[in-house]
């Protein structure tokens, strides 16, 4: 029988980088804070969900970690099993989680039907109960020729037309279209709703950096490529301007990220020890801080770092990658066409003269609030205020049923 509290369950299929556990986490903090007798649960594959900390009234079920190899195919992260039969009981997590937790709202993160298809009986399960299904996208999801044909393949279209009840797309309209270019069958394209991004904040008790300091009270830019699995050209080329020292910059401190190679880490920590102006932190969950004691930011485009630089609003520098998808250099141009950054795109890697130019004008550039985009960090009110809504709905469906 369905509690009489409210709850929300959100899936993230993804066992590899930060983004979509960091997303996720911040919608349930945000909604557990505006609804009192909330109960979200996260359903994730992320290895390092048990590193943050979670707020009351939110909490997650670890379902078992795949990662994808150089050809494009999963296999399990730890389990000494064939994929398939990793994903059969992926699946049953999932699904048996759903029934038992009785969902007022599902929000699916990003991939319409799970991994592999793994969330599609839990759609198909909860679409005749009471429980709202919802997509959530980011404001980007890869060039539309590549969306385009990854969705016909994975046959998503029938899920969206005929399972979700609505989409939520995690970005104000009118930057970026993360279904730009695409002919969706009818209906679908009416389930749209642009939230704007999802503000970040310090954690309580979170204002200053954890001691020590890594330059005092010395300036400093933060260098973060997120996750760090793929960002290990990115700090190469900022440490190739450091190591160049043809002019005087701002110290930097860099956060590798939990996913960097560990051939890739031993190497910047070597080389960082013989820079007095560049300090290495392996990595840290809770990374507000950094952001918010940084004069400026150099970031690779991800969707998380990005919210995360509207937030703290700081001149910031991008360097997306572009394989294995264009969605880092389709929002980081975006980005600056609307003023809110400047890009240094990858194929002028490694030219630490470019670097170290761009190192010097960063600290000067405007921040991303100056651009005065409207409802550009909107997102978390607006996911709030739905959420709400469908609450509501489902109170006055609830007294019908008892009046009739």
């Amino acid at each position: 029988m369905r509690s009489n509290s409210p709850k929300i369950l959100i899936y993230s299929h993804d066992s590899f980088g930060l983004g979509h556990l960091r997303r996720c986490r911040a919608i349930a903090h945000s909604l557990v804070e505006a609804f009192d007798d909330l109960s979200v649960l996260i359903l994730s594959g992320s290895p390092i969900i048990g590193s943050f900390e979670f707020r009351s009234r939110v909490d997650f079920v670890r379902i078992p970690g795949v990662i994808k190899l150089r050809d494009g195919e999963y296999t399990p992260l730890s389990l000494h099993l064939n994929i398939d039969h990793t994903l059969a009981i992926r699946a049953s997590i999932i699904e048996h989680t759903a029934k038992v937790f009785e969902p007022d709202i599902f929000i699916v993160d990003k991939e319409p039907l799970g991994l592999r298809g793994e969330v599609l009986p839990t759609l198909e399960a909860l679409k005749g109960t009471d429980t709202r299904l919802v997509l959530g996208l980011r404001d980007v999801m890869d060039d539309p020729q590549m969306l385009r044909k990854e969705w016909e393949r994975k046959n998503v279209y029938p899920a969206l037309q005929s399972l979700y009840d609505e989409i939520w797309v995690y970005g104000p309209e009118g930057i970026c279209n993360p279904v730009e270019g695409i002919d969706l069958p009818a209906g679908i394209e009416e389930k749209l709703r642009y939230t704007g991004y999802l503000r970040r904040s310090l954690p309580e008790g979170a204002e200053t950096l954890p001691e020590p300091a890594p330059f005092g009270e010395e300036p400093y830019i933060l260098v973060t490529p997120g996750g760090g699995g793929d960002g290990v050209e990115m700090v190469d080329w900022v440490m190739r301007a450091y190591e160049a020292r043809r002019h005087p910059l701002f110290p930097a401190l860099i956060i590798l990220g939990p996913f960097m190679p560990a051939a890739a880490v031993a190497q910047f920590v070597e080389r960082a020890s013989h820079l007095r102006d560049v300090e290495v932190i392996r990595f840290t969950p809770q990374i507000e801080p950094y952001l918010a004691n940084a004069t400026a930011i150099v970031g690779m485009g991800g969707y998380n770092t990005f919210c995360e630089i509207l937030s703290f609003d700081k001149p910031t520098l991008m360097v997306p990658r572009i394989i294995p998808r264009r969605e880092q250099a389709i929002r980081a141009a975006r980005a600056e066409e609307s003023g809110l950054l400047r890009v240094l795109p990858i194929d002028q890697y490694p030219d630490p003269e470019l670097m170290t130019r761009a190192l010097i004008e960063l600290p000067d550039s405007p921040c991303p609030s100056s651009a005065g985009v409207e409802n550009l960090l909107g997102g978390l009110e607006l996911i709030g205020e739905r959420v709400g809504e469908i609450f509501d709905q489902n109170r006055t469906s609830d007294r019908k049923l008892v009046n009739f």
